[in-house]
Order: structure tokens, then C-alpha cells, then sequence
């Protein structure tokens, strides 16, 4: 397609449900088998939704909430909500009442599409506290036996209207706003990305320059990552569109290794944890394999690091033994997932470079990006045939890419957000000269390719993807009367873990209880101090999504303090002192497991 043309995300849809016609578009798992929607039947029912919609009063410029968990309905519903000329405003499935709420409320949506029963319970419950959601679309239709406040419609009996669908999108340009992402913000309340038609497009065509040179002929996608992930929302939903690919909606992460072999994918888009959890498992069962073919798995690993380092290092005899353990060990590798990859992306979170290493080693080609959902979000990404690991690759095409006076990464593009909803102040200090100031701090080679040195943002990015502001979940741990301070650490990493420091009080309990001095220094590593300390965090946990929670937790030696030089004179944590002391003990924490 001409990305450049194309005036909106409907329209690409359109173009290629004409194209493609009675050919599979979009599969998913059900009663044992995948079934298939055509192009056809996709834009059918896409048009179908979408009358509904108008039927409902929905306008252009509305605000519609989408809360399911990946499956063909859910990009249908973000279509169809386009193709009214109203606003998709995705969630996780994940979120609480809370976080539904205020996503709810701060984008001011008229309505919401919803799949499962369990997660239309929160949905309402959010609904009704929500000033103007007015009704739930119910994918999954929830028995309901009283009057809940708001009007539930079941998905399949949406009121039938006149197709809306063609004069609407004959109006949407690259200007008009696609979607709201809510990201976190500085207090913790996530921020409502406002993103453009033409900032996702833009990616579109970023990505398909980039990887053009594999051959980008009938692709199939995989897809597991959360839709409601700006990540995935570009990288899997609407980019495959534009290509006109298949895409399968994974099950679940357990069965991503099986769907993996159903599907057979050509390109999978991914965050550094799930690279993270493969690695481990791959290595697992090497290790409880043993014998001969761990011997030819780790000689395949030393020979393609070598080759990745210098491919003229290899001797004759060590270029025969590649060419041998590449047939019995990389083929049974990329065999795992699906046999027909072309390529393997990493972004939302900084790959590290060993992880990379291995993958690439093993005959796999793992491109490692960077971006932010302010940028639609793909930035820069390494192509297919200059891979630098330990970087995150060259701007896509037509991205303009700077570091600020104080090393800061700077965005200028159609990739950059119209700007954060109903946010003037945080738009105006994210977007300077049309320049998005990204928080990152880096380094860009004389070849272009970017190298992320540091933070500027004080936020927590999990390899997962996930923003997390470390204020509110240090505040929910704080609330707690057992806990007096609380400092949690998880950037780049799998989950949280934290530094907790006890209330005086229970020190003294404890202390007593144990025949011990009332002193941390000799606690810290107390059964009974823990094991309270554990409940408290479990209860926590309980009241928090499942990128906030915090997994593990070591007792601090002492309490944070101005004069310990662990907190500012504003009684603020100094987290970089509180790393140079509890740094390594935290990060020994993530080698249980």
C-alpha cells in the first residue's frame, strides 16, 4: 500500500479487505480447533459494529472504551469505532475498578466494548462511577438478573443502522485521532496519549522499510502481546493490516510454544521478557538434557557468537562444525517456532544485549528497537542486515532523531502525538519545537544507531513494557501501618522487587518476640520479620495491577534518612544512594526465578 497517501487506518483496512477478499484474515482458538475470519466477513462485521455505534449516538470525536483480551473482536471493535469517526480508548485487561475509572473518566467516553463477563463486572462497576458512560457493549453478553446502572448491550444484538461506514471514512484524515493510550504519569495516574491516524501509519511505513528486505510477501503474525499495548496496536494489529497478513490471536503465554507451531509465523513482535523466559527454558531443558547434544548446543552458541563478532574469525574446521550444528541444532531451534520466521522484533523495554546474543547465535534474527507510546511508539529499530546489538538501531525512515544539551533524546515527526488529553501543561513539557523530549538519555553513533545510556524520567520500564510510576506503588506500600518507607527497583526488568523499611512499632514486636535488640541491623533477615513483612506486601499486591506488584523484598539495615544521605533535605529518597548500597541484594533477588 502507499502509506503516504492512505488518509486514515480504516481506509488501509478497506484497501485490503477488497484485495484479499475470501482469504483468511484473522484466526483464533476455539473448541479445540482455529477458526478463521475472511477479509470479507472481517469487514462485514467490522461495518455491522460500527452502524451499531451510530445507531447508539456515537459521533465523530466521541471517546469509546475497549477493554479485551486479544482476539479477532477486538481489532474489529477498533475499527469500528474509527469508522464512526470516534475515538478508541484501549485498556488492559489487567486494570482495576480504579484504573478502568479513570481512564474512563479521563477520556471522557460515552461507552465502552468489553469481552468476558469477569472483566464487564469491572467494567461497570468503573462505568458507573464514570460521568457520561453511558452504556457496555458486552462481546461475551454477563448474566445480569438486576439493573446495574448502565445499559448493557450483548455484542450480537447491537441495534441495526445505515451503513455509516463509507461517507465517515471519506472524511478521516491523518490528522483526525485514532486512539488514546493511557500511559503512567508522575504521581502515578496514567497520562491519555492522543495519537493520530498519520502517527500510526507513519510507524506502518517505518516497519515495512524496515524489514522489506526479508521478502515481505504473505506474512503471518502471531499475536500475544496485549492490543491495548501501544506496541502491539501498531507492530500487531495495524501493520499486519497494511501488509495484508494473517494474524493469530495467541491463547495465552503457556501455550505461546504451541501456538507457535500451529501458526508458523514469518514475524513475531515481542518485549524482552518473553526473549527472557525463552532463554531460560531453552537453556533449562539443555541442561537436563545433557550429553551429547548439550555439547552440540553450546558449541552451536560459541561458534555463532564468534560468527556475530567477526564473521571471518571462524577457521576451516570450525566453519565445517557451524555448518554441521546448524543443521542439527539451529534448524530444531527456529523448528520451535514455526520454522518460517523471518525475523524476531524486541522493543517496549531495552533487550539485553547477552539475551540478543544468544538468539542470534542460535540462527535466529532478533532486531531490537526503541520508542515510547508518545511516538506511535517505534522510533529507531536495527534492520535485518546490520544488526548491532548492543544498540537500538538507526531512526526509522523519515524520523528525525537529536540529543538534547543534556544528552536527552529528542523525536521530530509525524510518529509524535497531538499530545497527552486534556493535559496542556505535561503536552507543552513533552513537545518543545515540535520536538518530543523523551526522557531517555543516549548516545547516537556517527552511523545514526542509538545506544541508550540512561533515564531522565523517573518511571520504572519492565522488560515487559510496562511503565510503572514507582511513587504509587511505594505509596500503597507505605499506606500499610506495618511498613514505614518503601523503595521498589524493576527497570528493565522481569517484575518489582523492593526495599522495605518496617514501622518502629513492629521492629519492637518483633524484637521482643525473638529476644532480640530492637535494631534493623539485626532483623533484617528475621523468619517472623518477614514473614509479616510478606503478608503485608501479598495484601498489597492484592489492590494492584500485575506490573505493580512487587514479587520479592529485602529488609533494609537502617531507615532512610537525611542524615544517612538516603533522603533530600525534602525527605525525598535519594534512589540512586539507596541503589549503590542494596543494588546488589535486589538484583540477587531475580536469580530465584
Amino acid at each position: 500500500m502507499d502509506y503516504r497517501a492512505c488518509p486514515n487506518l480504516v481506509r488501509s483496512f478497506l484497501d485490503q479487505a477488497a484485495r484479499h477478499g475470501d482469504k483468511p484474515f484473522l484466526w483464533a482458538r476455539r473448541n479445540d480447533a482455529w477458526q478463521s475470519w475472511t477479509w470479507r466477513q472481517a469487514e462485514a462485521e467490522m461495518r455491522r459494529v460500527a452502524g451499531g455505534l451510530a445507531a447508539l449516538g456515537i459521533k465523530p470525536g466521541d471517546r469509546v472504551g475497549l477493554i479485551a483480551e486479544n482476539r479477532p473482536e477486538w481489532i474489529l471493535a477498533d475499527l469500528a469505532i474509527m469508522a464512526c469517526g470516534a475515538i478508541a480508548v484501549p485498556a488492559y485487561v489487567t486494570n482495576t475498578v480504579e484504573d478502568h475509572r479513570h481512564i474512563l473518566s479521563n477520556a471522557g467516553c460515552v461507552g465502552a466494548i468489553v469481552s468476558t463477563r469477569e472483566l464487564a463486572e469491572r467494567v461497570i462497576a468503573a462505568a458507573r462511577q464514570s460521568p457520561g458512560c453511558g452504556f457496555i457493549i458486552a462481546i461475551d453478553p454477563p448474566a445480569l438478573t438486576q439493573d446495574v446502572g448502565v445499559r448493557v448491550l450483548p455484542w450480537a444484538d447491537l441495534p441495526s443502522s445505515a451503513d455509516v461506514v463509507t461517507a465517515t471514512v471519506a472524511k478521516l484524515s491523518r490528522q483526525d485521532l485514532a486512539c488514546i493510550i493511557h500511559t503512567s504519569g508522575t504521581g502515578g495516574l496514567p497520562k491519555g496519549v492522543a495519537l493520530r491516524h498519520g502517527s500510526l501509519l507513519h510507524n506502518c511505513l517505518g516497519a515495512y522499510d524496515l524489514l522489506v528486505e526479508l521478502g515481505l510477501t504473505d506474512e503471518v503474525f502471531l499475536s500475544f502481546l496485549p492490543m491495548s499495548h501501544s506496541y502491539e496496536h501498531m507492530a500487531g494489529v495495524h501493520f499486519p493490516i497494511s501488509l495484508g497478513a494473517q494474524i493469530y490471536c495467541a491463547e495465552s503465554v503457556e501455550a505461546l510454544p504451541a501456538n507457535m507451531l500451529e501458526a508458523c509465523p514469518t514475524i513475531m513482535t515481542a518485549v524482552p521478557r518473553l526473549y527472557e523466559t525463552m532463554h531460560r527454558r531453552i537453556l533449562t531443558g539443555v541442561e537436563r538434557q545433557g550429553g551429547f547434544k548439550a555439547t552440540l548446543f553450546f558449541k552451536a552458541l560459541e561458534l555463532g557468537r564468534k560468527r556475530y563478532h567477526d564473521p571471518k574469525s571462524l577457521t576451516l574446521v570450525e566453519r565445517l562444525v557451524d555448518f554441521i550444528v546448524d543443521r542439527l541444532v539451529r534448524n530444531k531451534v527456529r523448528g520451535r517456532f514455526g520454522g518460517r520466521l523471518k525475523a524476531l522484533v524486541s522493543g517496549g523495554a531495552a533487550l539485553n544485549p547477552e539475551i540478543g546474543l544468544f538468539f542470534t547465535a542460535l540462527g535466529l534474527k532478533l532486531l531490537q528497537g526503541y520508542g515510547q507510546t508518545e511516538s506511535a511508539p517505534v522510533v529507531a529499530c536495527n534492520r535485518p542486515s546490520r544488526v548491532r546489538l548492543e544498540t537500538v538501531g538507526p531512526p526509522l525512515t523519515e524520523v528525525e532523531v537529536k540529543t538534547g544539551e543534556d544528552g536527552e533524546i529528542l523525536v521530530r515527526g509525524e510518529l509524535v502525538m497531538q499530545g497527552y488529553w486534556n493535559d496542556p501543561a505535561a503536552t507543552a513539557a513533552a513537545i518543545k519545537d515540535g520536538w518530543l523530549h523523551t526522557g531517555d538519555i543516549g548516545i547516537i553513533d556517527p552511523d545514526g544507531y542509538i545506544r541508550i545510556t540512561d533515564r531522565k524520567k523517573d518511571f520504572i520500564k519492565n522488560s515487559g513494557g510496562d511503565m510503572i510510576a514507582p511513587a504509587k506503588v511505594e505509596g500503597a506500600l507505605v499506606l500499610e501501618p506495618e511498613i514505614a518507607q518503601a523503595m521498589v527497583h524493576g527497570d528493565r526488568r522481569p517484575h518489582l522487587v523492593a526495599v522495605l523499611v518496617p514501622h518502629p512499632d513492629v521492629i519492637e514486636r518483633v524484637a521482643k518476640s525473638a529476644g532480640k535488640p530492637a535494631a534493623l541491623d539485626t532483623l533484617a533477615e528475621d523468619a517472623g520479620l518477614r514473614a509479616l513483612l510478606d503478608a503485608v506486601v501479598q495484601r498489597v499486591n492484592a489492590k494492584l495491577p500485575q506490573a505493580e506488584r512487587v514479587r520479592r523484598f529485602i529488609v533494609a539495615r537502617e531507615p532512610f534518612s537525611v542524615a544517612n544521605e538516603l533522603m533530600t533535605p525534602t525527605l525525598k529518597v535519594k534512589r540512586h544512594k539507596v541503589r549503590e548500597i542494596y543494588g546488589a541484594k535486589l538484583e540477587a533477588l531475580y536469580d530465584r526465578g
